[in-house]
């Protein structure tokens, strides 16, 4: 049996910088080569930071997005639905994963459309749940799962940046279809077009 190319995203749920830019590739990705695995793995900010990502700070990112670079999304964002953690959330990505990749990059892209077009908590177990037997999955454990902490682990290992980092091989990625930058005065958000085409380029020579 031949094995699949693949692409590892080490991803949070609540940034919105990766909701946009996993959206971006994934079509991109599909368009070049259907058979390339997009592998979600978890890398939860509320772990790198040691506290969950606040909304306040979301909404600021979400501002800047939609104002510079022209997004149309996030519509359910809603502060006061937003997730106390996203670990439960992640642990579902995985058992989506265990399943088969299409399952779980579905689950993936599913799990931050629901925070971030539907308005709901991922946090709460009831959200999740139907989120679960919408993909033929059980509730998942509040409590991290053993891949979960494997991801994390092995980002920490590899040095992943922030999310979403994308890896091919050993070659990285970081955020290729935006750029980002923060300082005292806010965001500045913009479309990496250069970024994206090298991010593909590379892509090519799997397929």
């Amino acid at each position: 049996m031949s094995v699949k190319p693949q692409v590892e995203v080490f991803a949070d749920i609540t940034c919105p910088f990766t909701h946009v830019g996993l959206r971006t590739v994934a079509g991109a990705v599909a368009d070049i080569d259907p058979d390339i695995e997009l592998r979600m793995r978890a890398w939860p900010l509320e772990w790198v930071n040691a506290s969950p990502t606040p909304a306040d700070m979301v909404g600021a990112e979400i501002l800047a997005l939609r104002e510079q670079a022209g997004i149309d999304a996030f519509e359910g964002f809603d502060p006061d639905t937003w997730p106390t953690t996203t670990i439960p959330a992640h642990n579902l990505a995985a058992a989506a994963y265990d399943k088969d990749s299409r399952t779980g990059l579905r689950v993936s892209l599913a799990v931050r459309d629901a925070l971030f077009e539907d308005g709901l908590d991922v946090s709460d177990v009831d959200v999740l749940a139907r989120l679960a037997a919408d993909h033929g999955l059980e509730t998942p454990s509040p409590e991290p799962v053993a891949s979960v902490e494997a991801d994390y682990a092995e980002g920490t290992r590899r040095g992943v940046r922030g999310s979403p980092d994308f890896w091919v091989g050993s070659d990285e990625f970081f955020c290729p279809a935006l750029t980002v930058e923060h300082d005292e005065s806010g965001f500045t958000v913009g479309f990496d077009n250069d970024g994206l085409q090298r991010f593909l380029a590379r892509l090519g020579s799997l397929s």
